[in-house]
């Protein structure tokens, strides 16, 4: 296994766990785009992100249509 750089070390170092593993937050572990936040982020706020249990939007609402 390469080992890491001291600079390459600094630039990931929010991203590192106890076992110099590079670690992504649980909700971004899976998902396609590259913008991946740490394991160590508390608030996670990802417009690509669409949890299957949110509420749906109504495309319609808002464009000054009345339904």
């Amino acid at each position: 296994m390469a080992r890491m750089s001291n600079k390459r070390r600094l630039e990931w170092s929010f991203f590192l766990n106890d076992r110099s593993r590079i670690t992504y937050n649980e909700l971004c572990r899976k998902c396609q785009h590259e913008c991946k936040q740490s394991f160590r982020a508390v608030v996670v706020d990802c417009l690509k992100y669409l949890s299957k249990r949110s509420k749906k939007k109504d495309k319609t609402a808002g464009n000054g249509k009345i339904p």
